[in-house]
């Protein structure tokens, strides 16, 4: 199954049986608002805590992925999530409603495909017969611990993205009807030094291209291959150096890479550079993407997620922001 040096290839073919994308009144004013199951009015959802309001999305999420799939909660044996906040502590109180036998992730922005690949081994493997996948993130929660809260009002500099208030939930099948992951592409730690917590698409972008070009020596494969190849969320800084990087190591990416954090907003919502977040590439993912997938539009796909590993202790500590990378392989089912 270990194809090259850092990919997977799957041949049982897991398959993503259903999903659940949640956002908030933001998201519902971007252009893919449609491609979300749940669009919440207001970002406190009810709550009285902006991170109970990120719990509560990741849990709607997984309740829709659970019911769109035709199952019941005692009919998952693994809860593989993960987010950006301390001890990840959306994805822990989720799995405390859940109830199901539960594997905290951190990967930061890049948790949704490192869910997703970790979660087609399970099921290659026949160590599971469904597994679930999720992420989630909240603008406000994540500004509070990161940056500054909201209330401050404080001016951000064009480099700057919104992280996204939302949740992704993926279900995977050994067996069913439905798009199926055939490779995932781990990446690893690239840090260029770069420390500003307001510029992760730059940060980010030496990863994402460490990633993809694992990929296609691995797999022997090049961006012809591929009807849509996604970066999480780089955004417009970002993807430019990403693109530029590529281009600089003979890889001309043409005119299918493109970015979810360029792709969930519309160009008149003040957002600066983009979207960022755990929720950016889940929820296009697991939505937009998957949906047009489902239409015929796209047979073949490759999702890289990025993540900035830094955490508040570390930029206090003036560390620079590592960074990471998980590429996954979605194909349509040819029968």
């Amino acid at each position: 199954m270990l194809h090259g040096h850092q990919t997977w290839i799957f041949p049982n073919k897991p398959v993503i049986l259903s999903t659940g994308v949640v956002g908030g009144p933001f998201e519902a004013e971007g252009p893919l608002a449609k491609d979300f199951d749940i669009l919440n009015k207001d970002t406190w959802l009810g709550e009285d805590s902006f991170e109970k309001a990120e719990k509560k999305m990741l849990e709607q999420a997984c309740d829709k992925a659970i019911e769109k799939a035709g199952l019941k909660k005692e009919d998952i044996q693994f809860f593989l999530s993960g987010d950006l906040m301390n001890q990840i502590i959306s994805s822990s109180f989720a799995a405390r409603t859940l109830g199901v036998p539960y594997i905290g992730l951190f990967g930061a922005c890049s948790t949704s495909m490192e869910g997703l690949a970790l979660g087609s081994l399970f099921i290659n493997s026949d160590s599971a017969q469904y597994v679930l996948c999720g992420t989630a993130s909240h603008n406000s929660s994540v500004e509070k611990q990161f940056r500054y809260p909201t209330e401050y009002g404080g001016q951000k500099p064009p480099t700057a993205q919104w992280t996204v208030t939302g949740a992704g939930a993926a279900i995977l099948g050994k067996d069913g009807i439905g798009p199926q992951v055939t490779a995932a592409t781990i990446g690893k730690i690239v840090d260029m030094g770069l420390s500003d917590p307001f510029n992760m698409g730059a940060a980010m972008a030496p990863a994402a291209v460490d990633t993809i070009q694992a990929h296609f020596r691995d797999m022997k494969t090049s961006p012809d291959d591929y009807d849509l190849i996604a970066t999480g969320d780089l955004g417009r800084v970002g993807h430019q150096i990403a693109k530029d990087l590529l281009m600089k190591h003979g890889t001309d990416m043409k005119n299918h890479f493109v970015d979810c954090g360029m792709m969930i907003y519309g160009k008149d919502q003040p957002v600066l550079a983009g979207a960022s977040g755990a929720a950016c590439s889940a929820t296009v993912a697991y939505g937009h993407i998957l949906n047009r997938m489902r239409q015929g539009e796209l047979n073949k796909v490759l999702i890289v997620a990025t993540g900035a590993l830094l955490s508040p202790l570390s930029y206090q500590q003036k560390e620079s922001i590592p960074c990471i990378a998980h590429a996954v392989v979605i194909e349509n089912n040819p029968a």
